[in-house]
């Protein structure tokens, strides 16, 4: 068993339908070039006052959830704009996961291929955990990946399903570069047999003035 096969930690309830994108990770925050430096913007407008100042009342910024490695949020999660960002400042803000009714479709397979765990479970268990973890008693869950479980505080469990490449990627340890570079022999083998028999369509580079 890899060391990437179970996620244990507090879940933070986030029970707001609809939180898209641009709430994950506001426009604002888009300047950069690489993926650095996006923790700062992770959900900005609900847990910043427009001074700056973090809203004490905000579940994250509770000493009960500071440390949370999991979200539990409503219906149609990351909806809005495909900015893969949005992914990225959740994992740079330790999110390993997030478990939900259902999610913007691009944002889904954003997550799934960066490894960031978007759980879809049923609107009723939602519910379930999300009254559970609002107890900062019982506000631990387990996430065992390779028998997709997952297990609440009180001994609930409830069962999930990944696609079983990405479910696979997520136990090696890859996102979908490190899964791809994996067939890299394959992929320059094809490319020489694309050559060989295309050689016509080779863009060659141009000379170089003298």
């Amino acid at each position: 068993m890899s060391d990437f096969s179970r996620i244990e930690g507090v879940a933070a309830p986030l029970p707001i339908a609809n939180l898209d994108t641009d709430q994950i990770m506001p426009k604002q925050f888009l300047l950069g070039t690489d993926k650095s430096g996006l923790a700062a913007g992770l959900l900005y407008d609900l847990r910043c006052l427009p001074d700056g100042s973090k809203r004490p009342d905000f579940v994250l910024n509770t000493p009960a959830y500071a440390d949370a490695r999991v979200l539990v949020g409503g219906p149609n999660f990351g909806c809005g704009s495909s900015r893969e960002h949005a992914v990225w400042g959740l994992q740079q803000g330790r999110i390993q996961a997030v478990l939900a009714p259902s999610y913007g479709e691009i944002f889904y397979y954003n997550a799934a291929n960066n490894r960031l765990l978007a759980i879809v479970l049923q609107p009723e268990q939602i519910d379930e955990i999300i009254a559970e973890v609002s107890n900062p008693a019982t506000n631990r869950i387990t996430i065992d990946v390779a028998g997709q479980v997952v297990r609440t505080a009180s001994g609930r469990t409830y069962t999930f399903r990944m696609d079983a490449r990405h479910r696979q990627m997520y136990l090696d340890g890859l996102d979908v570069l490190g899964a791809s570079l994996q067939m890299l022999p394959q992929i320059e083998a094809f490319e020489q047999r694309h050559w060989a028999e295309n050689p016509w369509a080779r863009v060659l580079p141009l000379p170089r003035p003298a």
